[in-house]
């Protein structure tokens, strides 16, 4: 039995819509990293791009639990000597919203140039409007809450909808001897 490995260009990446609203930062990029890696197919070849384009929307009413906004502390380097820079959260997310989502995803991927490929494929947006609409992207719904260890990290619009209700219980009486 032969392990399948896909080829370059073999398969047709999908787009996928998110709406961040309300959504903790780092749950969110730890469901959105591997929809850009490409581990939610079964095709999933390392060494190959098999990822989706995944366009997120509302970017700027993303939150972080606890004091995260005063505490949690974003470095960058300049390039020149002593040219070190740290800067809170909060003023990050003042002077660019998107780029705490985006830093946030970054690290949770690969760290070479196929790692650097997969994240071409984010499209952040400040505000509920995008310009993708000519491709069609699948709306998904983020899961709030902790992440399980098993089970589907998100599911389309259609599918929740779609999805009948459990008919409700009725308590039974112990019977009388």
């Amino acid at each position: 039995m032969n392990c399948f490995q896909a080829k370059a260009g073999q398969l047709t990446p999908q787009w996928y819509v998110i709406d961040a609203t309300d959504q903790v930062v780092g749950r969110l990029a730890a469901q959105i990293a591997p929809i850009l890696m490409g581990k939610h197919r079964p095709t999933y070849t390392p060494h190959i791009d098999t990822g989706d384009y995944v366009i997120v929307t509302n970017v700027d009413k993303v939150v972080f639990t606890g004091n995260k906004w005063q505490q949690k502390i974003y470095q960058h380097y300049t390039g020149h000597p002593g040219g070190q820079r740290d800067e809170v959260a909060w003023k990050l997310f003042q002077r660019r919203p998107e780029r705490i989502l985006q830093l946030a995803i970054q690290r949770m991927m690969p760290k070479n140039k196929i790692g650097r490929h997969m994240q071409g494929k984010l499209m952040l947006y400040v505000g509920p409007e995008h310009p993708h609409q000519a491709q069609q992207p699948i709306p998904l719904v983020a899961r709030s809450g902790r992440p399980t260890a098993a089970g589907a990290l998100f599911a389309t619009t259609a599918a929740v909808a779609a999805a009948p209700e459990a008919p409700p219980v009725e308590p039974t009486a112990p019977a009388a001897e």
